[in-house]
């Protein structure tokens, strides 16, 4: 039997920062994943270079059952704090657009810093070991390992940093519910978020031929909008704008896409038919637009002939049509291509502060596995730092 002050279900962010924080006071620290690697969604992140935070992140910028949770953990560890710690080991990192931080040269780099704070903590890590059962002690936890490194294990705190579902290729499961569920704690409901898109058969007829084209739009559901690109894709609808709107849509509600969002489509239309008044419609919009996507909406939406023979009441029509095109997505691509899931273990449960759950003492939920989920754009990496550092620190105070 093997004891430690803490055991850990989960290498990825929110779990090895967890680990550093808790045994930052000599306390012992195990941590667990099933994976040949640790953090493998970080590896994978941000087109490998991974987008680490976001210097723009409150609680703002989050989906939660209640919207004021995330408020404590992202206070007291915030974006300033882990680039302070991305500093501290020489990783060189740049700004692209709304905030967003990616490494130079390989998120690989944060993996290794996050293991050697790990190490510098002598907080042991076991890949390729599962968890085979967990049980309340009259001490706190019995724990039962199987895989590369079984063993029975008794601690007296005990973090679930499994994640959701997304990308289920990479192991992902609902382990995490299921451990929720097993202790008397309420699950939301759980979903597919910042992910494609999808629609039927006939407006995929028209989104083949545009396959592979970006362009910025604002995209709309409800009275929610993100102002970023839009991507073709042969299945459908992709993109910032799209995956952050994903976030928001629920089934037969419509999508409204606003090309050239900060642009006066009529004035400039209307500054087209004065200057070269024999050209097509398509071929004005062509000035605007892509080309491509020009053809297309001139096309299905039956604008033919002139400019010059267009009145201002068609132009206008023209442009509204061009700033609030209705799209009606029929689903997503689901947990296959999601960056994230959307709901999880209910925030009512959870102790904002500590991240403890109110009604077993010792027992943690962090990371994506919660009902807190970001926006694109490394705010879900943030929340990862955040909760992960809000739990290790609480279970650091009660070791030291």
């Amino acid at each position: 039997m093997e004891r430690f002050d803490t055991v850990i279900l989960g290498a990825g962010a929110a779990g090895m920062m967890c680990a550093i924080q808790a045994g930052a006071r000599g306390g012992r620290v195990l941590v667990v994943d099933h994976a040949r690697a640790p953090g493998e969604k970080i590896r994978i992140s941000g087109g490998g270079r991974c987008n680490f935070t976001n210097t723009g992140t409150s609680a703002r910028n989050f989906l939660s059952g209640n919207p004021h949770f995330a408020k404590s953990a992202l206070g007291r560890y915030t974006p300033r704090d882990f680039i302070a710690l991305v500093e501290k080991h020489g990783i060189p990192y740049h700004e692209k657009t709304l905030g967003q931080l990616f490494c130079d040269d390989t998120a690989k780099d944060i993996i290794a810093m996050l293991l050697d704070e790990m190490a510098r903590a002598a907080c042991e890590l076991r890949l390729r070991t599962t968890l085979a059962g967990v049980a309340r002690s009259d001490d706190g936890f019995a724990i039962t390992l199987a895989g590369a490194e079984a063993a029975e294990i008794r601690c007296r705190h005990f973090v679930v940093a499994s994640g959701g579902k997304s990308i289920p290729k990479m192991g992902a499961t609902g382990l995490g519910y299921q451990i929720a569920g097993q202790f008397g704690l309420a699950v939301t409901e759980t979903r597919p978020a910042l992910v494609p898109l999808t629609f039927g058969e006939d407006a995929l007829a028209g989104f083949r031929e545009l396959a592979g084209l970006a362009v910025g739009v604002r995209a709309t559901c409800g009275k929610i909008a993100f102002e970023e690109a839009l991507l073709f894709t042969h299945r459908g609808l992709s993109g910032p704008a799209i995956l952050q709107i994903s976030s928001y849509w629920r089934e037969k509600q419509p999508v409204r896409i606003a090309f050239l969002p900060r642009q006066d489509v009529f004035a400039a239309l209307r500054a087209a038919r004065q200057e070269s008044g024999r050209r097509s419609i398509a071929n004005t919009l062509g000035d605007l637009l892509p080309k491509r996507l020009a053809a297309y909406l001139a096309e299905t939406q039956g604008w033919s002939g002139s400019i010059g023979a267009a009145s201002d009441k068609r132009l206008a029509a023209i442009a509204a049509a061009i700033q609030d095109w209705e799209v009606m997505p029929i689903g997503s691509e689901g947990y296959r291509t999601a960056e994230v899931t959307l709901g999880g273990v209910d925030t009512a449960g959870l102790n904002s502060k500590t991240m403890e759950a109110r009604a077993v003492a010792g027992l943690y939920f962090i990371g994506e596995v919660v009902d807190v989920t970001g926006w694109l754009g490394g705010y879900n990496f943030q929340w990862a730092w955040s909760s992960g550092w809000a739990a290790g620190t609480a279970i650091a105070e009660t070791t030291g």
